[in-house]
């Protein structure tokens, strides 16, 4: 980066950490640090909720994810409406009735202190385990701006978020994802601009999009009813919907955004503000990476996105065959190039047969670089075989450094870097929170004074940081990061689902009961998960509707003993 992106970059983030702790103010009690006072409003509600979901690797890896899959993701936020809607009726009005600073301190009120510890202790796991994901995903641009290992800019991104979290608490957290929100939109506008500006004279926005589309691209709507496949509209709505309900409804990172709100009213239309914005933003950042994929149909890409990896391979003693399949893989995009050139002019001649011909070049050329590109893959296993071969979290990243201009690529990384601290600092505040109330107040010391829960918050806050960074060290294994944060939270958001929609709707299922339901249910979905039984969207339902079935036989045991 040039020292314009470097300046622009560190004002972004030294503003952005400045304005939350000023405008945090200082944490007197509990109820300060854990839930703002609960006076936040309805915007500063709807925009903290999204920026907690939308962390770096959806501005990272969705791109990357349109660029190789198409935009067929975009179906799993279809649910996302309804589960708002759900939420606004059900959960919202209870929380904030019971002024609770966490979603399982009902769970023991409605049953016992065993079910809430259980699903504490699975949303502390899930949710630790993710937020590694989060950390990692920034600490991948750092690695390639200054090509060095990714270990040791996980290190300094997990460190930074931890100061601010830990001083400012919640507050800090909410006025820099308003700030952070503002700025991300307007970036991710400007980068999509700036693509279609690139691409070639001859081709323009609807060419690019038909282009894509002729490759498989756009592939924004599938129909067909497989529960094999990952993304179609059905685990969208389905899946999606329990995966999205269970999310917003039971996991204290989200839980804890809209407990901040000064009322019932407030908070649900801080709810209904992220349901309407959330699947149109999501499109627009998968249309980038459609866009940045017409893009490189015209401009040569790298024969692997990843450079520390390719540096790996250049400077062992397959760099000469590695040298070789680049120059074939040049010979290949031209290739590619010209047959993309014919389509687009196809296109404009109108004339289907001469689009079917040129269609047909096209995805014959596009096979041509995916050969060569799959060779350079397994030379780089070859050389190691640890190496991080999948490369789509790296595809924008790529075009973002190498093509735009000086200044917007110093906007565009700080959006990535927010983006990342405002998801994380989320959710080590739910972990810090969560730690103290469900574990430390309930189990360990319940009349601590309001300084004492303060500094073991504090304390808790970095102690779930230091887990967090642990996990992102190992986070590359993973593949796409986008996939592998929603899939890991598959194997549990389903279970605690559960557990909530039986407290709150099916008034005669006791403590005992439910808590062997949702043990047995993870146990199942775990074996289901790894045994790859179905697409991980259908875990969140299969999940919950285990937990409720196994509650309900349960309780035909239990009810004697526990009336």
């Amino acid at each position: 980066m040039s020292v314009i992106d470097w300046i622009v970059l560190a004002v972004t983030l030294l503003s952005i950490v400045t304005y939350g702790i000023w405008k945090s103010g200082s944490n007197k009690n509990i109820d300060q640090y854990l839930v703002g006072g609960r006076s936040l409003p309805w915007y500063h509600i709807g925009l903290s909720v999204m920026a907690t979901q939308a962390s770096a690797i959806t501005f990272l890896s969705a791109p990357g994810q349109a660029y190789s899959d198409g935009m067929r993701f975009v179906q799993f936020y279809f649910g996302l409406p309804l589960a708002m809607i759900v939420l606004c009726i059900t959960f919202v009005p209870i929380f904030h009735k019971l002024k609770v600073y966490t979603a399982y301190e009902y769970l023991e009120q409605r049953f016992d202190l065993k079910t809430r510890s259980l699903v504490a202790f699975l949303f502390l796991v899930q949710r630790g385990l993710s937020t590694g994901i989060t950390i990692y995903a920034p600490s991948i641009i750092l690695s390639t701006i200054l090509n060095i290992d990714t270990t040791y800019t996980t290190l300094f991104i997990g460190s930074l978020v931890i100061f601010y979290t830990v001083y400012g608490g919640t507050k800090a957290v909410s006025y820099t994802q308003l700030l952070q929100m503002s700025i991300i939109f307007l970036g991710m506008f400007a980068a999509g601009a700036m693509v279609v500006a690139m691409l070639p004279d001859n081709v323009g926005f609807g060419h690019a999009l038909k282009l894509a589309g002729k490759l498989g691209k756009m592939n924004v709507i599938d129909w067909k009813f497989d529960p094999d496949s990952r993304y179609n509209i059905w685990s969208g709505i389905v899946g999606g919907f329990f995966l999205q309900l269970s999310y917003f409804g039971t996991d204290q990172s989200q839980v804890g955004r809209y407990l901040t709100g000064s009322s019932v009213g407030q908070s649900r239309m801080g709810l209904i503000m992220n349901g309407l914005i959330k699947i149109p933003m999501q499109f627009c950042i998968l249309l980038i990476g459609i866009l940045v994929f017409a893009f490189y149909q015209f401009n040569k890409p790298p024969l692997f996105f990843n450079q520390y990896e390719v540096k790996q391979v250049e400077e062992s003693r397959y760099a000469a065959e590695y040298t070789a399949l680049n120059a074939q893989h040049t010979e290949a995009f031209e290739h590619r190039k010209a047959a993309a050139d014919g389509l687009v002019n196809a296109i404009d001649s109108k004339n289907e047969q001469a689009v079917e011909q040129a269609q047909l070049k096209l995805k014959t050329a596009d096979t041509e670089v995916a050969e060569v590109r799959a060779q350079g893959i397994a030379l780089m296993k070859k050389n190691n075989n640890k190496a991080d071969t999948n490369d789509t979290n790296y595809v924008f990243l790529n075009f973002v450094t190498n093509y735009l201009p000086k200044g917007l690529i110093g906007l565009l990384i700080a959006i990535v870097f927010m983006a990342s601290m405002g998801s994380t600092a989320s959710a080590l505040n739910s972990l810090a929170s969560t730690t103290v109330i469900d574990i430390y107040k309930r189990n360990i010391n319940k009349s601590a004074s309001d300084r004492n829960y303060v500094n073991v918050s504090r304390a808790a806050t970095v102690f779930w940081g230091v887990v967090c960074i642990i996990m992102a060290l190992y986070a590359s294994k993973l593949g796409n990061l986008l996939e592998a944060v929603n899939q890991l939270g598959s194997y549990i958001y389903g279970t605690i689902l559960g557990v909530f929609v039986t407290a709150f709707y099916i008034k005669r299922v006791k403590g005992s009961s439910v808590f062997i339901a949702a043990v047995l249910s993870e146990i199942i979905i775990c074996i289901c998960g790894y045994y790859e039984v179905v697409a991980y969207l259908w875990l969140n339902a299969i999940g919950c509707i285990l937990v409720i079935a196994l509650a309900l036989l349960a309780n035909l045991f239990f009810e004697d003993k526990e009336n």
